[in-house]
């Protein structure tokens, strides 16, 4: 017998090149005579893919393909995750940044997606959540914290990481603006002036690497790294630092793990969007929680 697959497609992802991909994909699984169903679901706009993701039976199927961007991704988890559905994943990604995919090491051709599927291996990885939304990756708020979404991977590899922050601080008339926060983490709490926060999943944030430098995705703890108000002659160092991993120990950066804390705006603090794996969230105040071994992932054979 064959794969039975449902598939929830973001036909317009990486330049319309989700559909090849995943058409490429179906047709060397059929040449292997491991294809007895396909069910595709194609998405026109924000949260078809969690509509999707919720009806579905899993009884019939094997494995849920998730295809398209980080937002595709982060909407199909929020599906399963909101209906109580616990079947394995398969992300094929084709966005810009692919943070979850290249820190697990997802194939990216066809033909790899295809043996993945027809020689898998799970690994069960946590998620976060954000009041009643959840995201794979990462959570980020404040001024920069759609930097990495917004300019060009091929930019992040040509100029470096350094260069690639410089160029995109340019774009903020003022870098000292900040929003007063209030964090209670395990019984206690602080209150700071933060530029911008994220809360990972993964040691991958933008296409930086290893930006989260002590996240697991296995681990049921969220990585939380605070940037405290920065000015104009502080920029460099703290760069210099991101460079050589040391980023974690500048005075400018709270970092901590944690299994749930909660993020509150102080008086006067404007309103807070939070972006979830590149997509529009809920606003402050929000608890946030790693909900631990949320997802069957599908992964290479070998990798888990």
């Amino acid at each position: 017998m064959g794969l039975k697959l449902k598939i929830i497609l973001n036909p317009s992802s990486g330049r319309e090149m989700a559909r090849n991909n995943i058409e490429d994909s179906l047709a060397c699984l059929s040449s292997h005579g491991k294809l007895e169903r396909a069910d595709i679901s194609y998405t026109s706009g924000r949260f078809d893919a969690t509509r999707f993701a919720m009806e579905i039976d899993p009884g019939q199927y094997d494995y849920l393909v998730a295809a398209g961007g980080d937002g595709t991704v982060n909407e199909v988890i929020t599906g399963i995750r909101r209906a109580g559905i616990d079947i394995p994943v398969a992300i094929y990604t084709s966005g810009t940044v692919n943070d979850f995919a290249t820190i697990n090491r997802l194939p990216s051709l066809p033909s790899e997606f295809a043996e993945m599927l027809m020689n898998p291996d799970f690994k069960r990885v946590d998620c976060g959540r954000a009041g009643d939304q959840y995201f794979l990756n990462v959570l980020a708020g404040g001024s920069f914290s759609d930097v990495a979404y917004t300019v060009p991977s091929d930019l992040k590899t040509s100029i470096g990481p350094a260069a690639y922050w410089l160029s995109a601080l340019r774009d903020f008339q003022d870098i000292t603006d900040t929003i007063p926060i209030r964090v209670t983490n395990d019984g206690s709490s602080f209150e700071t002036d933060a530029v911008m926060f994220f809360v990972s999943n993964t040691k991958s944030v933008g296409g930086f690497r290893n930006l989260m430098t002590q996240a697991d995705v296995t681990d049921g703890l969220l990585d939380v790294m605070i940037i405290k108000k920065v000015y104009i002659p502080e920029i460099m160092p703290l760069l210099g630092r991101l460079v050589i991993n040391d980023h974690i120990n500048s005075d400018k950066v709270i970092y901590f793990q944690t299994s749930g804390f909660t993020i509150e705006p102080m008086a006067g603090c404007k309103p807070v969007t939070l972006d979830l794996d590149g997509e529009e969230g809920p606003l402050l105040p929000i608890t946030i929680e790693c909900v631990h071994e949320a997802i069957n992932l599908v992964v290479p054979k070998g990798d888990n």
